[in-house]
């Protein structure tokens, strides 16, 4: 199966190639640096030229408004470029809870991604995923200074960034949802604790403070970002990941 990922030079992208190609598939990393430019859609063709399944691990570069014409742009011309390929399957890989945060205009724009996808011919999955493991000292970084780390008491349920990249290769190999699959880590935090748990770990003394107006997941109420029971929960839990 020739699979192309489009964001495959990323985080989760450079994971899905690699898992995909040791399955025996044919996966094929797009991005900037080799030349598509999902924007303007130059190279969309040649990218997608014989390709059975198009992955979208692609992403806004703010959170603010322009989130919302980048999804809107990038999906639109996505779509035509598959349709036109005759691609037969578009996956998507989107965040749990994207619906349940109004507040945040980012994950308004994610839901527009969706939305685009759902719309669209061609059939498609939706993977959603809580947050990775790995952007949780940028998350810190947001709230902080030389002394404090200003969090909320949000839930959240965070996972390994290698464990997303396995969902979605499984569901880019598989047959399209026409759905959403949830995939979640196996526990459930407030951010504040987490964040007192990776400062810990790496022997960083700043305290943390509760804060429930403070960075950007203030905005999510009681268990939005918290995956429902029909969610695959993965394996490694924060701390191990830490140890590694």
């Amino acid at each position: 199966m020739k699979i192309a990922v489009i964001g495959g030079t990323g985080l989760i992208g450079s994971q899905v190639v690699k898992i995909l190609n040791a399955s025996g598939h044919e996966a094929v990393p797009h991005s900037p640096s080799t030349g598509l430019d999902l924007l303007s859609g130059q190279g969309l063709p040649e990218a997608l030229d014989k390709a059975d399944v198009v992955v979208n691990l692609t992403n806004s570069p703010t959170f603010d408004e322009a989130s919302l014409e980048f999804f809107q742009k990038t999906m639109d011309n996505l779509l035509a470029a598959a349709e036109a390929a005759g691609v037969g399957h578009a996956v998507v890989l989107s965040i749990v809870g994207a619906d349940q945060v109004p507040g945040l205009v980012y994950y308004r724009a994610k839901v527009l991604q969706e939305d685009i996808l759902k719309a669209g011919s061609v059939p498609y999955s939706i993977v959603r995923a809580t947050q990775f493991f790995e952007f949780i000292d940028a998350v810190l970084s947001w709230t902080a200074d030389e002394k404090t780390v200003r969090l909320p008491a949000t839930r959240v349920q965070p996972m390994a960034a290698a464990e997303v990249a396995r969902a979605v290769a499984d569901v880019a190999v598989g047959t399209p949802l026409q759905g959403t699959r949830d995939v979640a880590g196996p526990e459930v935090f407030t951010l504040d604790e987490l964040g007192k748990i990776a400062l810990a770990a790496r022997g960083d003394h700043r305290t943390v403070i509760t804060d429930n107006s403070a960075g950007m997941f203030a905005a999510a109420p009681g268990d939005a970002l918290i995956a429902k029971n029909d969610a695959v929960i993965t394996k490694t839990s924060y701390r191990d990941w830490l140890t590694r």
